[in-house]
């Protein structure tokens, strides 16, 4: 069962959670992940760890349980949260550390059920809208594409979207991120 919030669909419904891997793409977004990481087990209990998105073997054994690592392979499964945090930094793009995990799901070849009963998964983007010089108004919308377009790009394979994607800016002092990881949080309690 789905539901919207914001324009995308949530799942109302979901497995319990019962592990959560946070990955980071970008400097800033392991300080954020490092928040996540304190609050979430901290006040949840839950298991908590941390893959760069620039780690592609570790990544992929998580999310598609495709690699050697049977630790990681066996985290592939509904009650897994994956969180991607990631930054958006010039013309649109990923920073180096994001690079390998956005390359790898935007490939076309990948079938539309990659994701499908594997794990859940959360975006929270982190942009810079000052970055943005062109335009007389911009909001957090405006300067988070790595993250819309990851997002977007979960749900057409197969993945369910386990909270409404985040997008924060650094122009006003990151002040969406609070909020997001709080929501995050409440619905890993329920």
């Amino acid at each position: 069962v789905r539901g919207q919030v914001g324009g995308q669909q949530v799942a109302s419904q979901t497995m319990p959670i019962q592990d959560v891997v946070i990955l980071p793409g970008g400097e800033l977004a392991a300080d954020v992940a490092a928040q996540i990481e304190s609050k979430v087990s901290s006040t949840v209990g839950i298991k908590v760890q941390q893959i760069p998105m620039s780690k592609p073997r570790q990544f992929k054994a998580v999310l598609v349980g495709d690699g050697d690592d049977a630790a990681l392979s066996s985290l592939a499964k509904p009650t897994t949260l994956a969180v991607f945090v990631v930054q958006t930094i010039e013309n649109e793009s990923p920073p180096e550390e994001a690079g390998a995990c956005v390359r790898f799901f935007k490939r076309k070849t990948h079938p539309a059920s990659l994701l499908a009963d594997k794990v859940q998964f959360a975006v929270l983007g982190l942009g810079d809208s000052n970055l943005l010089l062109d335009r007389q108004h911009t909001s957090a919308k405006d300067c988070n594409q790595v993250a819309q377009s990851l997002d977007g790009r979960f749900e057409a394979l197969g993945g369910t979207r386990f909270v409404a994607r985040g997008e924060a800016d650094e122009r006003t002092g990151l002040t969406e991120v609070e909020p997001w990881i709080d929501a995050l949080v409440g619905k890993l309690k329920d």
